[in-house]
């Protein structure tokens, strides 16, 4: 006799943003999970004080964990330009300070990339990466998190380009194509993503070191 399904490996995301929320359900459909926005459970955001992205993967998901004594996942991402040394880096999202704190996505996205523009007036070497950080926790405490790491490698265009989207999409050329991430249909930019890589690295770990199964897998057979 063939055994029966298991029950879904509950999971909460540390974040409050449903479409996050739908980005990684998609990225990770390929294991058994439950995944849980942390603001359902009434967790709010966790600070990100840290100056490297494993740090405030690492603290968001631990703070995820211990308000709700589930296992977490966290993700820190950003942007780097080489000739920034870095930067926006792990200020990515609030790379143009002057935005009110209330300010709207679509406005701090605009602020910050007017800003990357301004940064880069007259540069030659325009190479970037976007990075993605997972860190998925047991338990707040958990000593042995896994940490999973994506990256995708191109340029600062001189110029925005493109609808699709968000943050700094418009302004990412990749020098393949030579289209920016926002000239890209959602399908084909959420194929290449750092998030994607990320999400896919981690899926082995989750599977590896956790036991998470393989959506469809059966807990046994008897």
């Amino acid at each position: 006799m063939s055994g029966v399904e298991s029950a879904p490996y509950g999971l909460v995301l540390a974040t409050g943003n449903p479409g996050k929320w739908a980005e990684f359900k998609a990225l990770l459909s390929a294991l058994q999970l439950d995944l849980i926005l942390q603001s359902d459970r009434g967790v709010s955001a966790c600070d990100e004080p840290h100056a490297t992205f494993v740090e405030n993967a690492l603290a968001k998901a631990r703070h995820a964990s211990q308000h709700t004594g589930l296992p977490a996942l966290a993700d820190d991402s950003g942007l780097c330009v080489r000739a920034l040394h870095g930067a926006p880096g792990v200020r990515s999202a609030r790379y143009a300070q002057a935005c009110a704190a209330r300010a709207t996505r679509e406005i701090q996205d605009a602020a910050n990339n007017s800003l990357l523009l301004d940064n880069l007036a007259d540069v030659a070497d325009r190479r970037a990466h976007f990075v993605c950080v997972l860190a998925a926790v047991r338990r707040a405490d958990d000593p042995e998190p896994l940490i999973a790491h994506g990256w995708l490698h191109g340029q600062v265009a001189t110029a925005a380009a493109g609808e699709g989207g968000f943050g700094y999409d418009p302004l990412f050329v990749l020098p393949a194509s030579g289209l920016t991430l926002a000239q890209l249909p959602a399908e084909q930019k959420n194929r290449i993503s750092h998030r994607a890589r990320a999400a896919g690295q981690m899926q082995q770990l989750l599977q590896a070191f956790w036991g998470v199964l393989p959506s469809g897998a059966a807990s046994g057979s008897a």
